[in-house]
């Protein structure tokens, strides 16, 4: 209990200080800010409303010019409020995602206001926003840091001397700009639009562009907590599974994975190379190739039951996976055809570790005495499990949220009376469900922020306990 309550304490107090340290940064952030406006030349302190102004004055034209023509092009979007699809963006973007529609369709033809696409560009509006004021702490940072140059007696970076540099001693970068515009773009947006959608009545009975959808708050969240519907009833169940599944789909294809490299890495095993390559053939092969092939032999008509009910062992045939009797059958098939995927990653990255384990340490222990079995438990474990603790992590991750298995094998089935969540469904299956096949967006949206909430959480946490983050140098 004592082991319990501490860390319940220091994962609040890791939060705590994370907090901490976004105020503190926060804070430097504005004292900076205004250290610049008090110390700054004319120019600079111009900067402050005119952009690129203090570039000017240090005659760095093009760089001065391209931040007053970032500034222009800001104000007109915000000020002429050009539209895509009948919807603008810019203020009234702002305008509309604080409504989100208030002209309702009729029965004469007339179209309803774009919920949707308010809610989308009032997101894309609000990116405008940060991008903007980016690029205003950045106009004022160069055109202070030309000032700090001038003091010193230096002339200041021209536009040829700052792309030399991007090219040189700040090359990293530009490597990087464009990974961040993507991220910012095709990642962080959608999910902040993913997020924004919990908070509204978007479900089946709203078409976009015909009818509006509203604001309600967290009465989608306190839906599945308090609710008495199919989301509440079903979403502890859905979630208990997901953490099972994950749990043994991961430790069973580690331990799986460890014990087969082991063995194919035993002195005495011949043809090392040939079983190597028999197990990688299933990662060679797409996973949705197995997977459908391991449904059609698992089927109530394959040839698993045909070759069962041959030799007598059944009467009728048995189903395995999504016709299953009881979900233990289903999902226990599911386990077991995991194996058949996940094993041969694990076989791989053990046989590399196991070549690589520092012969020398193996030496010492043979001289102190010791014998295989303990050069084993005590070299051999430790160091693969220092080394794979970051894939064993993500490998939880990416099985808390693994669609193609039960998608592909069971779709969720058997299914649940009543409900779209079926007995193997995962929440991410479960998500998928609801979004795509019964259009409930804002449900769907509500068990995607939990989702995210259970990765990122167990992540971090678990990824900041392990020796491999603690203890990084123990084995260099």
């Amino acid at each position: 209990m004592d082991k319990k309550n501490n860390f319940i304490v220091e994962t609040l107090q890791r939060f705590g200080n994370a907090f901490v340290r976004f105020a503190q940064a926060i804070g430097r952030l504005f004292k900076g800010f205004i250290a610049r406006f008090k110390d700054g030349s004319t120019g600079t302190k111009v900067a402050h409303l005119i952009m690129g102004f203090g570039n000017l004055t240090h005659k760095q034209y093009i760089k001065g010019a391209l931040f007053f023509v970032l500034q222009i092009g800001f104000l007109l979007i915000f000020m002429l409020n050009p539209e895509v699809n009948d919807t603008p963006i810019g203020f009234k973007a702002l305008q509309n995602f604080i409504t989100l529609g208030t002209e309702e369709g009729d029965l004469f033809g007339r179209l309803a206001d774009n919920s949707m696409l308010m809610l989308l560009f009032g997101v894309v509006t609000f990116g405008l926003i940060v991008v903007f004021l980016a690029a205003y702490t950045a106009n004022i940072k160069s055109s202070y840091a030309s000032d700090l140059m001038v003091r010193e007696g230096k002339k200041p970076l021209t536009f040829k001397e700052d792309l030399a540099e991007l090219l040189d001693s700040r090359f990293h970068v530009l490597l990087i700009t464009p990974t961040i515009i993507g991220v910012l773009t095709f990642t962080l947006l959608p999910t902040i639009f993913m997020i924004f959608i919990a908070f509204t009545d978007f479900d089946r009975e709203v078409v976009p562009g015909l009818n509006l959808f509203n604001w309600v708050g967290f009465e989608n969240f306190a839906q599945i907590f308090t609710g008495s519907g199919e989301i509440a009833n079903r979403f502890l169940p859905v979630l208990s599974w997901t953490i099972t599944w994950a749990f043994f789909a991961t430790f069973s294809c580690y331990i799986g994975g460890i014990l087969l490299a082991l063995l194919i890495n035993k002195r005495t095993v011949r043809f090392k190379k040939l079983w190597r390559t028999v197990f990688i053939l299933t990662i060679a092969l797409p996973q949705f190739i197995s997977l459908l092939a391991m449904q059609q032999i698992l089927s109530e008509h394959g040839p698993v039951n045909a070759m069962l009910m041959n030799i007598g062992i059944l009467d009728e045939p048995f189903a395995f996976l999504g016709q299953a009797r009881t979900a233990t059958t289903a999902r226990i098939s599911v386990l077991t055809i995991n194996l058949w995927i996940g094993v041969p990653y694990t076989m791989l990255m053990t046989s590399g570790i196991l070549m690589n384990v520092p012969k020398d340490t193996y030496e010492a222990a043979q001289i102190d005495g010791a014998t295989k079995f303990q050069a084993f438990r005590n070299i051999t474990v430790p160091y693969i499990i220092f080394i794979t603790t970051p894939y064993l992590i993500t490998s939880f991750i990416g099985n808390i949220t693994s669609f193609n298995i039960i998608f592909l094998l069971t779709g969720g089935d058997p299914n649940v009376p009543g409900s779209v969540a079926g007995q193997t469904d995962l929440l991410v299956t479960w998500l998928y469900s609801l979004t795509i096949e019964e259009g409930d967006v804002n449900i769907g949206s509500v068990i995607a922020i939990f989702t995210f909430i259970i990765t990122a959480s167990a992540t971090l946490l678990s990824y900041r306990r392990s020796k491999a983050y603690k203890e990084e140098d123990t084995f260099q």
